[in-house]
């Protein structure tokens, strides 16, 4: 098991702790919800992710990252389904879930039986978001929230990513990362719902999925969801 939350991180865990035992509903507020794409995985969403942000940018007094990890986006919905209808890719295995926002994957893992699930995500809400929606799915998984993408140790079997190529720097980290863990022996899997900085000519596509999104600012509320490996 990884060390316990301390300082700061812990100071958040505890701050979302409030935020969902808080009495009340609203647009600013979280849920704890079966994902649309994945009932058997419940997580504590936002009912309208930037009005949550506003609000608790101003509680903060200061600016705080984007909460990621209150929507359930499509490439990690699509990777969740494929491990819950293949659970063999996962059961008895060590599966590493980067960038794991809300923790849809590592869960879905988990619910998957494997062996040891590691959620990874530098955003401290993400980590406590995590705990949290691993908690009410009562699953165990650890989390971590160091960066990773420059290492070289790939401790797992399986590595998962859902929507990782948003940007071009995380990128350009993520794909090496991704193929030196390939190269290493571990299962690569990425869920991606074509976003623009996706190196199609390195992965292959294994399955899609016509996926709902609670994503903010999307415009149709389905999205073909492409999951894939490196070639």
């Amino acid at each position: 098991m990884l060390a316990p939350m301390r300082g700061a991180a812990a100071d958040v865990l505890t701050e979302l702790e409030r935020e969902i035992n808080a009495p009340g509903a609203g647009l600013d507020r979280l849920r704890l919800l079966p994902t649309p794409f994945v009932p058997e995985v419940r997580l504590h969403l936002a009912e309208d992710a930037i009005v949550y942000w506003a609000r608790m940018e101003a509680a903060a007094g200061h600016a705080l990252p984007a909460p990621y990890w209150a929507s359930a986006w499509a490439g990690g919905q699509a990777l969740a389904r494929h491990l819950l209808d293949h659970p063999e890719l996962a059961a008895g295995r060590r599966v590493l879930d980067l960038a794991a926002g809300s923790g849809l994957v590592a869960i879905a893992a988990a619910l998957a039986g494997a062996a040891e699930v590691v959620a990874n995500d530098i955003d401290p809400y993400a980590v406590a978001a995590v705990t949290l929606n691993a908690r009410a799915n009562r699953v165990a998984v650890d989390v971590t929230g160091d960066d990773l993408l420059d290492g070289t140790d790939v401790e797992a079997d399986l590595v998962v990513a859902g929507d990782v190529f948003y940007d071009r720097a995380m990128a350009d980290r993520m794909l090496p990362f991704l193929q030196r863990a390939a190269a290493r022996g571990a299962d690569v899997l990425v869920g991606d719902p074509g976003r623009g900085h996706l190196p199609a000519d390195r992965l292959t596509v294994l399955a899609d999925y016509p996926v709902p999104t609670t994503e903010p600012s999307v415009d149709s509320s389905l999205r073909r969801v492409q999951v894939l490996r490196p070639v």
